[in-house]
């Protein structure tokens, strides 16, 4: 009888699952050919504009789901009100400014594909942050830091060991959001998530807008032009695409949330080929098949770890 429990328990356990993968897997796809809407954009706006106007809609689009939540009273636990959420979001904003500033400026001088390789190196940077904060790095983390570095340098370098500026740009955005993911992950059990992100966003609005104030020309008639990328960016890759990572991350594990999320560099390369017709070089291909290796290999202890809990679970 308990064994039948258990098996009709894993049957609900694995739907729910299902539908947490393919929540996040939706995801990823948004965020991928959100590198196209960028990198389209910038035809008819500058970067700080753009990025502007971009999580100003994305800050918007959270304030439905935090009266949402606040309706039903949750989120209550984990925030002790809103100074925290918000001193805790300006932080984070000034980090998520300056790596959304090189990634959209790198936009302008590489591919969409590379772009969202290159700043996924983040998912191996994770883990090796561990160094730094005096934690043990495991071999899969390593070996999927060497295939990464591998893929990259079969990405990015070329002849005479150069690297193009958009390239270089998308690399050092790589470690900001790094950083970010690490502040966020430090304070996000804190204080209301949402709340925090809302605030995140418009501290990057705020940010990318003085600085388009003070260097770029902007127009209406070049905002219009840019409408659809900017909707697109704002609405769908910040609204709906983190709606739809907090729900599916409710019943996913982390190192499963971060391999499916990770697909988003093959969706934006697939966006890159079918709308903008972006071609990447045998050359480029094989760095960027090392790289998604290396992303997944370096998340391998974690699934392995996870896939034996339930067998001991269950044993007991």
């Amino acid at each position: 009888m308990v064994y039948n429990i258990n098996i009709i328990c894993l049957t609900y356990k694995g739907v729910f699952t299902l539908k947490a993968n393919l929540l996040l897997l939706l995801a990823a796809a948004i965020w991928g050919f959100a590198f196209v809407a960028q990198r389209i954009g910038m035809d008819h706006v500058g970067p700080y504009t753009f990025n502007g106007i971009r999580f100003a809609l994305g800050s918007l689009s959270l304030l439905p789901l935090i009266l949402f939540y606040h309706n039903r009273g949750q989120g209550a636990e984990t925030s002790s009100g809103i100074i925290p959420a918000a001193r805790i979001g300006v932080m984070a904003g000034v980090i998520l400014f300056i790596a959304a500033s090189l990634q959209q400026i790198g936009l302008i001088y590489t591919t969409a594909g590379k772009a969202a390789f290159i700043t996924c190196l983040y998912i191996v940077l994770v883990p090796l942050t561990g160094i730094f904060l005096k934690q043990r790095v495991s071999l899969p983390t390593w070996l999927g830091c060497l295939l990464a570095l591998t893929g990259l340098y079969f990405l990015c370098i070329k002849e005479g060991f150069t690297i193009s500026y958009g390239d270089l740009l998308e690399l050092i955005g790589a470690f900001f959001w790094t950083a970010h993911i690490l502040l966020i992950d430090r304070y996000a059990q804190k204080v209301d998530t949402l709340k925090l992100s809302c605030f995140q966003f418009i501290t990057c609005s705020a940010l990318s807008l003085i600085t388009a104030l003070c260097i770029e020309t902007i127009t209406w008639q070049g905002i219009s032009q840019a409408g659809l990328p900017i909707l697109y960016g704002g609405l769908f890759s910040v609204g709906i695409a983190y709606t739809l990572q907090v729900v599916g991350q409710k019943s996913a594990s982390p190192s499963h949330a971060a391999i499916i999320l990770s697909m988003e560099t093959v969706f934006a390369a697939i966006g890159g080929y079918l709308i903008i017709n972006e071609h990447l070089g045998v050359r480029e291909l094989w760095g960027c098949g090392l790289m998604l290796a290396g992303m997944l290999v370096s998340q391998l202890q974690s699934i392995l770890a996870l896939r034996n809990q339930p067998l001991k679970e269950s044993a007991t």
